[in-house]
């Protein structure tokens, strides 16, 4: 079983179930971001995350082997059509020269890790339209001189 064939059976696995991300990050304990991630074939569980996954939604052993499977990460060359990711391609279009200055003004010359990273996704309740608040957490890393 590949990852896309995995992330199938899981979302199908999980609506027929009726649950939520976080209903089953909280199965092993992790953020729904991370767990997400990893059901959709981004990040990897270990056995025994990958095992109390598939026995939550009742999915056989060939989709806990792909959980454990290092993936080949990133959508790949060409910009994503669906409108919510494709914001997340304006938004580094538009201020990702402001985003780099800015953190290259406040920590230094260097990078933030999407590897040494947490995120946090919320809902937050406004009267003129309920807005998200997207917290992303990297670890900084310099460059390197020599």
């Amino acid at each position: 079983m590949n990852k896309v064939e995995m992330t199938e059976a899981i979302v199908v696995a999980k609506a027929a179930k009726g649950v939520q991300w976080q209903e089953i990050a909280a199965v092993i304990g992790r953020s729904d971001v991370w767990t997400t991630s990893a059901c959709l074939g981004q990040n990897t569980m270990s056995a025994e995350e990958a095992q109390q996954v598939c026995d939550f939604l009742g999915l056989g052993p060939e989709v806990v082997t792909a959980l454990q499977v290092f993936p080949t990460k990133g959508f790949g060359p060409t910009i994503p059509t669906d409108p919510l990711l494709y914001r997340f391609f304006e938004i580094c279009f538009v201020y990702g020269p402001t985003i780099k200055e800015i953190i290259n003004e406040k920590v230094g010359d260097g990078i933030m890790s999407a590897i040494d990273f947490t995120m946090d996704i919320d809902k937050v309740e406004d009267p003129k339209g309920d807005r998200v608040k997207i917290v992303m957490n990297g670890k900084f890393l310099g460059y390197k001189k020599w």
